[in-house]
């Protein structure tokens, strides 16, 4: 109740009140004296500034709320162009997938021709395990697909390895280059036969070696060597590498012979599996 009372009595409630007075009572005078006209001159006047602020801001309100709607549009815009590449992505890169399977399906069907007895299951090189004696592929598939330990694995440029251990889905296997592979060789050339096996010196270049090869065999760098067929694990006639060098053992007097693989060892994905082939006895020879 004070505090009305201090409000009455205040200066700015006075002038206030004053001022609603003169602004209700000065209108209605003038327009009994018939001067309405001054009074909505004055009121437009007034009222003026307020309605051109009234208006900016309306428009200002327009504008930002058109701006926002612009901006989801060009978003949503933009995210379907976004799709659209990715989408665009997608079709390239399956386009270098089936390019790449032709690619391996031809080079399959160039062996096959090549090899008509033999049977094959292709794999893809799905994990790797290296240590400081051995590598240790693991391919895509197993006993469910028909694969067995000791089958030879190839790829379009040459000798791979061969198949160690087998699950239903998976198998693993070891390079040719690896200290436990021992492969049954011949000059393609002289026919010039010999073991090519791995070492534990050579693994670590990508190479392995020919050794029991007669101090007086016709021999030379650059020789393809390929598979003799000798024993029950690799078939006849795929290559193995190329000789690089030529040494003789002092003690034994027997030449050695370094070999490059064909197949890059290092970057296989894809490759074959042989699962069956024809054993070629020397008497068929």
């Amino acid at each position: 109740m004070g505090f009305i009372l201090k409000l009455i009595k205040s200066r700015f409630f006075l002038i206030s009140l004053a001022v609603a007075l003169l602004l209700s009572i000065v209108p209605g005078v003038l327009c009994a004296m018939g001067q309405g006209s001054y009074v909505r001159s004055a009121l437009v006047t007034v009222s003026t500034p307020f309605r051109w602020a009234f208006t900016k801001i309306g428009e200002g309100i327009s504008g930002f709320s058109l701006y926002f709607r612009t901006l989801d549009e060009l978003r949503e815009e933009n995210n379907a162009l976004r799709d659209e590449l990715e989408g665009y992505k997608n079709l390239v890169y399956d386009a270098e997938l089936i390019g790449e399977e032709n690619e391996f399906l031809s080079s399959f069907l160039g062996i096959k021709e090549e090899h008509v007895d033999f049977l094959f299951e292709d794999a893809t090189v799905v994990g790797r395990e290296s240590t400081n004696y051995r590598t240790v592929y693991t391919l895509s598939k197993g006993t469910l697909h028909g694969i067995k330990v000791n089958m030879p694995i190839i790829t379009d440029t040459g000798l791979v390895g061969h198949i160690t251990e087998v699950g239903a889905t998976w198998s693993k296997a070891v390079l040719i280059t690896e200290t436990a592979s021992a492969v049954g060789a011949y000059i393609e050339r002289s026919g010039v036969l010999g073991i090519v096996e791995g070492t534990y010196e050579l693994r670590t270049e990508g190479i392995c070696r020919m050794v029991y090869i007669e101090p007086d065999s016709d021999i030379r760098v650059g020789d393809k060597v390929l598979t003799s067929g000798i024993g029950e694990v690799y078939p006849r006639g795929i290559v193995i590498g190329k000789v690089t060098e030529i040494t003789m053992d002092e003690n034994s007097r027997m030449l050695t012979a370094l070999i490059e693989p064909s197949a890059d060892l290092e970057s296989i994905s894809k490759l074959m599996i042989i699962t069956e082939y024809q054993i070629i006895s020397e008497r068929e020879e």
